[in-house]
């Protein structure tokens, strides 16, 4: 179970991974041994699954965002496999959910522009066999864009 200060050093890291021990220890008001075993526990515990610098889309020239939904007839386990598989190799999709509903899959995929989608496109539906519904939605404006995870008040693991 996360404590307030287990909350507070994660809510931190979500926010800046770069900040120092030392800096992090007085943020909770602790010395950094303390502080630094329990980034640790956090870590071996899994809340803590990687630390990352997150980059600006639009400075790299990735001016469109596409979500994707994609219905299928195929659920064997060897087409889902091959499926995943080939999804996750593709460097433009961003998250990749299998889902409950209408539709069977969602992808948030990042790419240049309209051409960059056709060519993206173009290469899963002859990379995929089954594929009976792809939908995709083109975003008009970023509102809201966060990495950060609410962190409950009450948190077992």
């Amino acid at each position: 179970m996360l404590d307030k200060i287990d909350r507070k050093l994660l809510e931190l890291l979500q926010h800046d991974c770069s900040l120092s021990l030392n800096a992090l220890a007085e943020a909770v008001n602790l010395t950094s041994t303390p502080c630094w075993k329990r980034l640790k526990r956090l870590e071996d515990e899994g809340y803590i699954v990687g630390r990352v610098a997150l980059l600006n889309g639009e400075k790299l020239g990735l001016g469109l965002t596409v979500i994707v939904m994609i219905k299928t007839q195929q659920h064997s386990s060897e087409w889902y496999e091959q499926f995943v598989t080939f999804i996750k190799e593709m460097p433009e999709v961003l998250t990749f959910y299998r889902m409950a509903g209408e539709y069977d899959y969602l992808m948030h995929i990042e790419v240049v522009d309209m051409k960059s989608y056709d060519h993206f496109y173009k290469r899963m539906v002859n990379g995929v066999s089954g594929l009976i519904d792809v939908t995709s939605n083109f975003a008009m404006e970023k509102i809201k864009y966060t990495t950060a995870l609410p962190i409950p008040d009450s948190v077992t693991s």
